[in-house]
């Protein structure tokens, strides 16, 4: 992936190809997104918006053919959040900034993507009533709660949102490994939120859930950068304590499979943000604004 990030910033053409080339796939486009970005956060919002501007042709006639707004709301919600690093140079806001982005993706879908919501709610349907079958065969009838277009819709926001997210580590990995190798981790271990943000997060998503199961997909976008900022301090203390990729492997693999674990890690980065754990370990605290670099790193 070092290769790739090299050869696009080799020049604007490079850039240019392999983002328009996975622009109009729902398989690559998230490499587009984070090529994107990285143009975004080494050479600035104007090419990035330039190349923004030519990979919404392949992702815009996605959506006029298919309905699919996948690849467009992951392309402009990835480009917002590059904007607001290259220019708040704070990965903890850039993370945060991921919340209006999902907001109005699932607001969007909810009041323009009404037959595209329908067909997504039938392919869920189909897939729930062959597992009721198949779940029914010993005698007793299963029946499995379907989804609705509204939790479908906060679903494909809180998706966008975090893979939006996703393309910007990997391209702020990417600018570190070829400009300032090393600094991804330092910056990615210090992610810390305040108090009173986690605070205000983590009412944000009880209220939504407490609205009712149609907002319980919803109430993610609000969850999102806690779950972000508590595998941040999970890798800073595997970084205090000397654990290798092993260990962090293993927990990944945990984090993946049991749903405690995705809780116990929210709340994790939520005590973080009241005892501040990472000054306990290693002597520094966290921060809330990220390490910046120089204008040459940028």
């Amino acid at each position: 992936m070092k290769g790739l990030a090299a050869f696009v910033m080799r020049g604007r053409f490079q850039a240019l190809m392999v983002t328009v080339a996975g622009a109009g796939s729902l398989l690559f486009c998230w490499i587009s997104a984070a090529v994107l970005a990285l143009v975004t956060l080494r050479k600035g919002a104007g090419p990035g918006l330039g190349l923004l501007a030519w990979a919404l042709l392949p992702s815009g006639a996605l959506l006029y053919a298919y309905g699919d707004s996948g690849p467009l709301t992951l392309l402009v919600g990835t480009m917002v959040l590059a904007v607001v690093l290259r220019s708040t140079v704070s990965l903890p806001l850039a993370v945060l900034s991921s919340i209006p982005v999902g907001v109005l993706t699932g607001v969007a879908l909810a009041a323009f993507g009404g037959e595209y919501l329908d067909q997504v709610v039938k392919v869920f349907g189909d897939f729930l009533a062959t597992m009721e079958q198949q779940l029914s065969q010993g005698g007793e009838a299963v029946v499995l709660a379907r989804p609705d277009a509204r939790q479908i819709a906060g679903m494909m926001g809180a998706g966008t949102a975090a893979s939006s997210v996703m393309c910007l580590l990997l391209a702020r990995y990417w600018q570190a490994a070829l400009y300032n190798p090393g600094g991804f981790g330092q910056e990615f271990r210090a992610l810390y939120y305040p108090a009173a943000v986690t605070t205000a997060l983590a009412l944000g998503a009880i209220a939504l859930a407490a609205m009712g199961a149609q907002y319980r997909t919803w109430a993610m976008i609000c969850v999102l950068p806690l779950a972000l900022a508590g595998l941040a301090l999970v890798h800073a203390r595997a970084a205090a304590r000397g654990q290798g990729k092993g260990w962090l492997t293993g927990f990944y693999v945990a984090w993946l499979i049991f749903d405690p674990v995705k809780l116990l890690v929210v709340f994790a980065a939520i005590a973080d943000s009241w005892f501040n754990f990472r000054q306990r370990w290693t002597g520094q605290p966290g921060t809330d604004v990220s390490e910046r670099d120089t204008d040459e790193d940028r």
